[in-house]
């Protein structure tokens, strides 16, 4: 039996968000140790804010601030933090509602058990030591006894050096295990061949294979190798550097139809201006010492393929 093929994966997307007035002025109260929440036509206090009525789909922008202690709505119990989770021991998972709101507000309650935890307990909370305006400056809840209140002032949501953008974090670290389709093709591109499979009932040839047709939704068997050349049959120019990759932008990244299948795979065009790249274009696969895929295609200095060629295949 072949040994099975995995690998460590991580698919991960921080990215920049700008935010509307009723959001800054939230998240700059964080930092300033202050929860504000927004009024509604209605007279109800949303926490956390949020620029339009969820019901009506007014515009709110009355901004009123509550107190740091509330009430435990529901809880579930987290027995194993994960990495980057806000706290590294067991915690609650807690719906809070703030004196004062007419919402709930999603965090963390540090408690020693969930025999600790239950609905309708009173806490209150805990601040971060550095706060920089975000979610994460509320560290977590905290059990604390005391009287509920109600009470909400109007707020003017002013508050100096607002915070007007934050960075969004998202990743998924897994492990990806290939199966029998998917494995051949990754075995045959360590020895610089490309293998597909083809359909017994459409008789297309699908690179990379999945094991089954993705229009007849048959099983498929019968390997077929491809290429090595191919034709550009559609492409973009990436113009953004992306983090811990060294290629130097612009470059290009194409849709690329290997020679005997009938489905594009992609790669990266080298060995030509990124201007010059086109539809059409006739390439062939560039392979580094050691390497188990192309590292780029290259024009072969044929003619350009006829449109026809790959119409189809756009």
């Amino acid at each position: 039996m072949p040994d099975v093929l995995s690998a460590p994966l991580v698919v991960e997307f921080p990215f920049t968000r700008s935010l509307g007035p009723v959001q800054s002025a939230f998240l700059t109260g964080l930092r300033e140790r202050t929860v504000l929440g927004v009024r509604t036509g209605d007279g109800r206090v949303l926490v956390p804010p949020v620029e339009y009525d969820p019901v009506t789909a007014e515009e709110l922008r009355e901004l009123t601030e509550v107190a740091t202690t509330g009430t435990v709505t529901t809880w579930a119990w987290n027995p194993a933090p994960r990495r980057d989770q806000p706290l590294a021991t067991p915690f609650a998972w807690v719906l809070v509602e703030l004196d004062g709101a007419d919402t709930a507000l999603l965090h963390v309650l540090d408690a020693p058990g969930p025999e600790a935890v239950h609905t309708g307990m009173r806490v209150r909370i805990r601040w971060a030591r550095q706060r920089t305006g975000a979610i994460t400056d509320i560290a977590c809840f905290e059990p604390y006894e005391s009287e509920a209140t109600a009470e909400s002032t109007p707020h003017s949501g002013e508050f100096a050096d607002p915070v007007t953008g934050i960075v969004t974090p998202a990743r998924l670290d897994y492990t990806y295990t290939p199966g029998r389709a998917q494995s051949a093709y990754l075995n045959a591109l360590s020895e610089q061949r490309t293998v597909g499979e083809r359909c017994p009932s459409c008789r297309k040839v699908y690179v990379p294979p999945r094991g089954a047709c993705p229009t007849c939704g048959v099983a498929t068997a019968e390997q077929v190798e491809v290429g090595p050349r191919g034709t550009v049959t559609t492409y973009c120019i990436v113009n953004i550097k992306a983090k811990n990759l060294d290629i130097e932008v612009p470059y290009v990244y194409a849709h690329i139809a290997l020679d005997g299948a009938d489905l594009a795979l992609h790669g990266r065009i080298g060995g030509i201006p990124y201007d010059q790249v086109r539809m059409g274009l006739r390439v062939e696969p560039v392979w580094t010492e050691g390497g188990r895929h192309p590292d780029h295609y290259r024009p072969t200095g044929e003619p350009d393929a006829d449109y026809d060629a790959y119409k189809e295949l756009l």
